[in-house]
């Protein structure tokens, strides 16, 4: 078990060929590898430099590289745009899509009393460590998890060995890791790198998971002065080591505490990133630990154009609506639909303001009936968007029309608290 590569700094820029050549020094540590898998993130985690990596791991290692696997967990396959827009030059038959309802295998099951135990008592159901049938019966020597260590909503912080049971898994896999993160509580875990979910994952890799050769390549990615997206820091390891060095300086990257509270935050989601309230949810959970009470977070979101990614989770966020913890737990025991879709209940949870602030989406491609039956306020996109302008905001604290707003223009990147609201 070994830490291959390891470089970064909370003022550390690192640049594309600092990247290749750090890269290239981690990979030549490996050894000769005969048949290589990518498993890098799909383009809702464009900025996370996973493209460029895997671009770089394929001239590292050419005809060796025989599959690409984006992570896309319950997200829509890549378009070819997509693809050639985020992994360059990587070549396009080397990618495959990752079907979670059909493609998976289950590597072993991580037992009730465990659950029951990390949940503090609220489930104990069993957790089946699934992956994509390529991971386990590729007949790869070496599999490359590629992707970027931030703040996250279901797992405390984003990457490590997530990739793989939750990016590359199955129905069951994916419904009851969303769930136990719900109902442990969302804001008891982002930005902490030792959660529930983590404890499940770390689990499955110690005793399922051993026989499989993954390397993660771990990215660490925040803002400069100039407002430039950089990389601050790389880790490469075949151990939790790895993912808890990127944990470490993410959190000094990527974790905004505030003094004060927000009374009216202003979040852009980019419409070729952003294109359903499924991701688009960031700009709630990346935020709502800032947001004081009766606060106003208002959602510039032009590409949004569907709640759910999923068909089926789609249906169930269009019938139930963001209607807070309670409701969603009711509706989990009498409706067997979404008992069977427990991450679709998860994300409504994470979803709703829990009746503690408003939530105004202005979306591009919804109607206000729309918007406002899944328990958003409606907001006229052209209308705020003339006010609010991104193009003119900076990232932080503004003065619009003589009121105080916070701006945030990629909630994808970080994650924002009151410094009082956080705790320990």
């Amino acid at each position: 078990m070994s830490l291959f590569f390891a470089v970064g700094s909370a003022e550390m820029e690192i640049s594309p060929e600092q990247a290749k050549a750090n890269l290239f020094e981690a990979l030549g540590k490996l050894g000769e590898r005969k048949k290589v898998l990518a498993v890098p993130p799909d383009f809702t985690r464009f900025h996370s430099k996973a493209g460029e990596f895997t671009e770089y791991a394929w001239e590292f290692y050419g005809d060796a590289m025989t599959d690409v696997l984006p992570a896309l967990g319950t997200h829509k396959a890549m378009s070819d745009h997509e693809i050639a827009t985020m992994f360059g030059a990587t070549p396009r038959d080397l990618f495959r899509v990752h079907d979670w309802r059909n493609d998976v295998v289950t590597l072993g099951e991580v037992p009730g009393e465990f659950m029951l135990e990390v949940s503090e008592g609220k489930l104990d159901y069993t957790w089946p460590a699934q992956v994509n049938k390529l991971i386990r019966d590729g007949g790869h020597d070496l599999i490359l998890s590629i992707g970027q260590v931030v703040p996250h909503e279901v797992v405390g912080m984003a990457n490590g060995n997530k990739n793989i049971f939750v990016g590359t898994g199955g129905p069951l896999g994916i419904h009851r890791s969303h769930f136990l993160g719900a109902v442990y509580g969302m804001e008891r875990m982002m930005g902490r790198s030792e959660t529930p979910v983590r404890r499940v994952l770390n689990y499955a890799s110690e005793h399922f998971a051993k026989q499989l050769p993954i390397v993660y390549v771990q990215t660490v990615v925040a803002k400069n002065a100039a407002g430039d997206l950089v990389l601050r820091g790389m880790f490469v390891g075949d151990d939790a080591e790895c993912f808890e060095r990127a944990a470490a300086l993410s959190l000094e990257c990527n974790f905004l505490m505030l003094d004060r509270e927000i009374h009216k935050a202003v979040v852009f989601l980019d419409p070729h990133e952003f294109r359903s309230t499924w991701l688009g949810n960031k700009s709630v959970y990346r935020t709502r630990m800032a947001l004081a009470d009766d606060a106003e977070l208002i959602v510039l979101a032009p590409g949004v154009h569907e709640f759910g990614e999923d068909k089926a989770i789609d249906s169930l966020i269009r019938k139930y609506g963001y209607c807070g913890t309670p409701a969603t737990l009711e509706y989990v025991k009498s409706d067997p639909q979404l008992a069977a879709n427990l991450s679709a209940a998860a994300h409504l949870i994470h979803g709703s303001s829990e009746g503690r602030f408003t939530i105004r989406y202005c979306p591009g491609h919804l109607t206000r009936e729309e918007i406002e039956s899944v328990h958003f306020e409606y907001g006229d996109l052209a209308q705020m968007t003339a006010k609010y302008d991104p193009s003119v905001l900076q990232d932080g604290w503004n003065t619009v029309d003589g009121e105080e707003i916070f701006f945030i223009s990629n909630p994808g990147l970080g994650l924002w608290a009151y410094r009082g609201r956080f705790g320990d």
